[in-house]
Formats: structure tokens, C-alpha cells, sequence
């Protein structure tokens, strides 16, 4: 028997090897692999294969951006049209690109360039200009978009913070969530409520079998209209690859509870699982999909057991209703433990706190995206994001009032008064008195204990002991902050978005920032400068460059500060400042020296400052967004040597090999953004580095990093990517 089971394991692996190789091999040989190597200009059709993800602006002079995967269909050559079945990576600008639909056949015009290492699609498209538009998009994707935009338009009347939280928790629509209530689902660990997977398809399930039961109907009925359930949210979501893999997986727990034979379906979810990765092996990197894996393996092998014994209690359609979504949720708490990426403990009580609110969102939410699309009503589904919005504010009050006395957020206990008689303390322990109630409340807690046991060796405290320097993940753009004692820092630069700025200082502990520093005027690093004032913070005084183009911008950030009362100083070459362990010195830009460059964008970021940071056990020299000119006026000036360098300009092209080496510096930080469409950083700067010995650390890659004193000396720790 074991003999038997090797052999299918070891057929298995052979298969999907198999698999892994010839996929590889189809995205990395032919033309479109050997165009995206020499960055050739092509003139090409495709067809989107998803929707438009629209980006900030990353320059005050640049609009807005998208990215969007899609199929190169076909190139025109120099000897005629080549037709090709490539995925690509498209990268455009332009409102243009907003209202399209998957399935859309459009022309582009742009540059090929090289995929990411790892990634299984053929190259990155650089779109140049808008596109034009060949096709209208299927009848399938048509609906999907009529239906959320009955949903979106459903949740019109709720305040701006609320009404696109329901479509990002229903299908998965993110494009009108707020960036701080994103923020804040990020922090409580709900991230994943907003991402589309077997958990959603699971709670429609059991709100359809709950009901067919409750109507009296057989097993093979309830089974079957559950099917058209999920078929039916599957085409209010979309119909991307990520809801049909989700879509796939619950059939197969439909069936297995149709036919009242889990085992089967647990070898029927093995197949699907086996044949998907044969199909599409980048799904063994895709958190959806083993989202949608566990939480059918949990309605499999936990809500039938879980059912019937809370049967005993209360009804079985009651019972089975509880059991599915509870199964479901209980399967892929380790995954969003993973997926988080750092262990929070307020995550286990803020899922009990939104969990009530979720199924009857999503169901009703449903039902709205319908109402909206038909009629413009769909009362029911503001009422279900009040609901959720309602209990993730209950969750934010009480996080934050340990983190204004000064206490680790979402980390300590606080201590909390005896509730009165036959208050919530009542109620509670009547509930637990009942078996069902008991098993879950045992369930969820067993879930996050094995969290804790299994994530908790390997998950590294941020910030880390002895923090000098931290480069914020902040995407495309600069934050830096500098230790300048217990609870205070200086800011470098704020990066293009408040939320995400004000959430690194958060989690680093900052309540006080004696000195904010702006390189340079364009957005990517001055667009946050909003949130280093949240959270209670105090502000010193600001320097900036003595250079004042954009002349908007620079005069948007004066009207900030002079509304708020706070100093701002022209920074000058020599001066110095120190705080706590730390001491900046200003090196330049000396005034009247910075040459110009190849248009407004670089005569800009040669007006970066630039500074030098020396601790005890190191330095680092700060170089903003300095391009070749200045790196040259720097070489002449006289460049102070130091141990880490911060790249310029997110390791663009334009860098002086010269200026790198004088730096002498051991190791390179880059701050920059995942899949940004500016293609940094750029492989020739890459090589330069790495050809001077330095060892190179990204936040694309690696997240935050940061530097800390170890035992006398600098050393780099990563805290790895939070993206869900």
C-alpha cells in the first residue's frame, strides 16, 4: 500500500515539475521573450485578462496610472504581423484605461521589457499613449461590470470612509475604499475580507442551503441550487481566474455535501488541486488559492461534524448555516497569518467582532448589487456596511487608547473595569452554556493558539532592538525615519500617501518628530507629508530645498505648514543637527551649483537634499532623488565616504558609476515601488552595485527595512512584504 502511494506521490511531483518546466520554458523562449530583452518599441493587440488596477499619481507632473494583466495576441514586425499567446504585464497612464473590461481586445503602442524573476508571464508592457479600443468586452463580463456598478451605486447615500466597503467585501471592488479604512483593515488583520475566495463562496453557499433546508428541500436539491449560488456571486465578482479557482473549489464542496460523501470530496478537492497546478502553476504563489484550497478542505472535513453536533441544540438548518462559513474561517486563519506577514494578536478578536457582520453583508450585498443594477435601491446593503464599519470603529477606539498611553499597540492587554450586572459578561456566559456556542468560541481559540505556537518562532518583532534608520514601504516613493531618541524621529521625506506614512511612524512607535526634511517637491515624496501629523503627533520645524519647482506644490506644502504653525527652513550646505543617537548633516545641494538635466522632472531631483547620518556604529549618506548632474557637482564638491547608501532615485538609469563608488559604501537600500511603470530600478544601475560590492536591499522585495547597531556595527533587517 505504501509502495502504491509513493509511486502516486512521486507521479505527482514528476507531472507538476513537468508542468512548472514547460510553462517556464514557453515565457522565457520565443519573440516576445527576445523583444522584452533589447526593450524593443512594439505596436501590438491585446486582450485584458483582468481589470484595471489604477494607481496615485507618483509625480506631481505625471497623471494617474494603471496596471492590468492581459494576453499579447499579436506584434507587428518590420516583415508583418506575428501572432503570438503571451501573458504580459501592461502598464499604462491615462483615464482612458479606467472603464475597461476583461475580455476587451485593445491596440497599444509601447516598450517590451523583462519580466520579474520567478513571475510566469512573458514580459512587461510600457504602454505609450491611450489605448484604442477593437472590441467590446464579452456578454458575461458586461453583466459582472453592470452588477457591480449596481452595488457601488447601492452604497451611493453612505459617507465616503463607508461606501466602498461593500463592494470590496462582497466581490472584491476596491477601487472606492478609503486608504485609511484599507490601512486600518490591514492592521486588525482583516485584510482578507476584501480579497474574493472560497470563504465568500462559501458563506452564499450557506445562506442558500440554509434557506432550501429550512423550505423543506432534499439533500441533491440544496446541493444543486448552492451550485447556482456560487455560479451566480461568480459573475457578480467576475469572472477572473481568482474567482473561478475559487468557484472550482466550491463546487467540489457542493457536490461532496450533496451526496453525503465528504471523503470523496476531499479526493475530489485533491484532484482539482492536482489538475489546477498542472493547468496554472503559479498558483502554488497565489494566496487566493490556497485561501480557496483550505477553506473548502474545512467545509469538507469540519462543517459536517460541526453540524451535527450543534444540531443536538438548535435546529439543523441553524446548525448548518453556522457550520459552513465557522469551517471555512477556522481553515484559513494559519494562511492570513501568513499573509499578514508579522503576528498580531488583535486580529483573533477583531475577525469575532466583523464575523457577524460579514455573511450578512456579503449575502445582502448580493442582493443589492442586483437591486442597484435593476433599480437604483439596494437599501439593505448600506445597512450592512454600516453594520461591518460600525464594529471595525468599536475595534479602532479600543486599539488605540492603549497606543495613546504609550503602550505597544495590539500587543498588551489592558486592563478593563468589571462590567455591571446583567450586562454583556451575562449574555456571554448564557451563550456558552450551549454546545454550539462552546465549540466555536473553542475552535477560533484553538485557531489562533496554533497561530501563535507555529507563527510565532519565525515571525520577527518590528520594530527590531537598537532601530536607527528605517526606509518605510511606503510603494513607489521615499520615507524615511531616523531614531532621534525613545518615541521621536526624524522624517525623511513622507512618501506619496498620508495613511501609509502615518502607519509607519504607528508601528515604529513615534508620537514626536523633531524635524521633517524634504528633498525635493514632487509627489512621491512629499505627498504623505499629511500623515506625519496624524495621530497626535508633534511636529518641529520642516526644511526643504532650496529649489521651489513645481512651483504648486511647493507652494501647497508652505500653506500646510503655515496653517499648522510649523517653521520651515531652506536647507544650507553644512548645516547639522543632532538627536539621540543620530546626527544629520546637510551636504547639499550647494546653491547656484546644481547644473540642470534632461527636462523639469530632472532639474527637480538634482535640487534634491542630500544628507549624511552618522551613528556611533555607522553612516549612511541620504542622496534623494539626485540624478547624473548632481551626482557629478557632489564628486567635485567632495563626497563624504559612508558605510550604506541610499540609491537615487529609486535606482533609476541615470546614475554616475563614479559617485557610487566614492561612497564606499558596503550595502545599498532602494526605496521602491512594486510593479511601478517607471521600470525601476533599473538593471544597469543593479549591476553597477553589485559590480561595487555593495549587497542591495529593496522595499519592493523586502518590505521595510531597517537599520540597527549590532554589536557596534550596521546591519540591515528586512520585516518582509505586507501586501494582501
Amino acid at each position: 500500500m505504501w509502495v502504491n502511494v509513493a509511486v502516486a506521490v512521486l507521479g505527482c511531483m514528476a507531472a507538476t515539475s513537468a508542468g512548472v518546466a514547460f510553462r517556464v520554458h514557453a515565457v522565457t523562449t520565443g519573440p516576445v521573450a527576445e523583444l522584452a530583452a533589447r526593450g524593443a518599441v512594439v505596436h501590438a493587440e491585446i486582450v485584458l485578462t483582468g481589470d484595471p488596477k489604477v494607481r496615485q499619481a507618483q509625480a506631481a507632473f505625471r497623471g494617474e496610472s494603471v496596471v492590468v494583466e492581459a494576453t499579447l495576441e499579436s506584434l507587428d514586425t518590420p516583415t508583418g504581423r506575428l501572432a503570438v499567446h503571451t501573458p504580459v504585464v501592461v502598464f499604462g497612464s491615462g483615464s482612458r484605461w479606467r472603464p475597461l473590461l476583461p475580455s476587451q481586445r485593445l491596440r497599444v503602442a509601447g516598450r517590451l521589457g523583462g519580466a520579474e524573476p520567478g513571475e510566469l508571464v512573458g514580459a512587461v508592457l510600457l504602454v505609450r499613449g491611450p489605448p484604442t479600443v477593437l472590441s467590446e468586452p464579452s456578454g458575461l463580463q458586461s453583466m459582472a461590470g453592470l452588477l457591480r456598478a449596481g452595488l457601488r451605486a447601492a452604497t451611493d447615500g453612505l459617507p465616503p470612509d463607508q461606501r466602498g466597503l461593500l463592494p470590496g467585501l462582497v466581490v472584491g471592488d476596491v477601487s472606492r475604499m478609503d486608504p485609511e479604512v484599507s490601512a486600518d483593515f490591514k492592521e486588525a488583520g482583516l485584510s482578507h475580507l476584501t480579497a474574493v475566495s472560497g470563504a465568500n463562496l462559501a458563506i452564499v453557499a450557506g445562506a442558500v442551503v440554509a434557506l432550501s433546508r429550512l423550505a423543506g428541500l432534499p439533500l441533491a436539491v440544496r446541493a444543486g441550487l448552492a451550485a447556482l449560488a456560487m455560479l451566480a456571486f461568480a459573475v457578480v465578482a467576475r469572472p477572473s481566474p481568482s474567482v473561478l479557482r475559487a468557484l472550482l473549489m466550491g463546487l467540489v464542496g457542493a457536490i461532496a455535501l450533496g451526496t453525503g460523501r465528504p471523503r470523496d470530496g476531499v479526493a475530489a478537492l485533491s484532484a482539482t488541486v492536482l489538475l489546477l497546478m498542472l493547468f496554472d502553476p503559479g498558483l502554488a504563489r497565489e494566496y487566493g488559492f490556497a485561501l480557496s484550497v483550505c477553506a473548502t478542505g474545512g467545509i469538507l472535513l469540519l462543517a459536517p461534524g460541526w453540524r451535527d453536533r450543534m444540531a443536538v441544540r438548535m435546529p439543523r438548518w441553524a446548525a448548518e448555516a453556522i457550520a459552513v462559513p465557522a469551517a471555512a474561517q477556522a481553515a484559513v486563519t494559519p494562511v492570513l497569518v501568513l499573509m499578514a506577514g508579522q503576528l498580531q494578536l488583535v486580529a483573533v478578536p477583531a475577525n469575532l467582532l466583523a464575523g457577524p457582520a460579514v455573511a450578512p453583508a456579503t449575502v445582502l450585498g448580493v442582493r443589492g448589487s442586483a437591486g442597484g443594477a435593476v433599480v437604483h435601491g439596494g437599501g439593505q446593503a448600506p445597512r450592512a456596511a454600516r453594520g461591518l464599519r460600525g464594529r471595525l470603529d468599536h475595534h479602532r477606539g479600543r486599539a488605540r487608547r492603549p497606543r495613546a498611553a504609550g503602550r505597544a499597540p495590539l500587543a498588551r492587554r489592558a486592563h478593563r473595569a468589571a462590567p455591571a450586572r446583567g450586562g454583556p459578561s451575562r449574555w456571554r456566559c448564557r451563550c456558552l452554556r450551549r454546545a454550539g456556542a462552546r465549540m466555536i468560541v473553542l475552535t477560533v481559540g484553538t485557531a489562533g493558539l496554533a497561530a501563535v505556537l507555529v507563527a510565532g518562532p519565525v515571525i520577527a518583532p518590528w520594530p527590531p532592538a537598537r532601530w536607527l534608520l528605517v526606509a518605510c514601504d511606503v510603494g513607489q516613493g521615499d520615507a524615511l525615519a531616523i531614531a532621534a531618541g525613545p518615541g521621536r524621529a526624524v522624517v525623511v521625506d513622507t512618501g506619496p500617501d498620508p495613511t501609509l506614512a502615518d502607519r509607519c511612524l504607528r508601528d515604529l512607535g513615534v508620537h514626536e518628530v523633531p524635524l521633517v526634511i524634504l528633498t525635493h517637491p514632487h509627489r512621491d515624496h512629499v505627498g504623505g507629508l499629511d500623515g506625519i501629523f496624524r495621530s497626535g503627533r508633534r511636529v518641529g520645524a520642516v526644511i526643504v530645498s532650496p529649489g521651489r519647482a513645481p512651483a504648486h506644490e511647493s507652494a501647497r506644502i508652505s500653506a500646510a505648514l503655515g496653517r499648522k504653525g510649523i517653521a520651515e527652513w531652506v536647507a544650507s550646505p553644512g548645516a547639522r543637527w543632532r538627536f539621540g543617537p543620530s546626527e544629520l548633516i546637510v551636504v547639499g545641494p550647494a546653491a547656484g551649483a546644481v547644473p540642470g538635466g534632461s527636462g523639469e522632472g530632472s532639474v527637480i531631483n538634482n535640487e534634491s537634499v542630500v544628507m549624511l547620518v552618522r551613528w556611533a556604529a555607522g553612516s549612511i549618506l541620504l542622496s534623494g532623488d539626485v540624478e547624473t548632474e548632481a551626482q557629478a557637482e557632489l564628486l567635485r564638491a567632495g563626497l563624504p565616504p559612508a558605510d550604506l547608501l541610499k540609491v537615487p532615485h529609486h535606482g533609476s538609469a541615470r546614475q554616475d558609476a563614479r559617485f557610487l563608488a566614492a561612497t564606499g559604501a558596503r550595502a545599498a537600500l532602494i526605496s521602491v515601488g512594486a510593479d511601478n511603470g517607471y521600470g525601476h530600478p533599473a538593471p544597469p544601475t543593479l549591476g553597477m552595485l553589485h559590480r561595487l560590492g555593495m549587497r542591495v536591499y529593496r522595499t519592493d522585495q523586502s518590505g521595510a527595512l531597517a537599520v540597527i547597531d549590532q554589536s557596534g556595527r550596521l546591519a540591515v533587517v528586512s520585516r518582509g512584504r505586507s501586501d494582501e
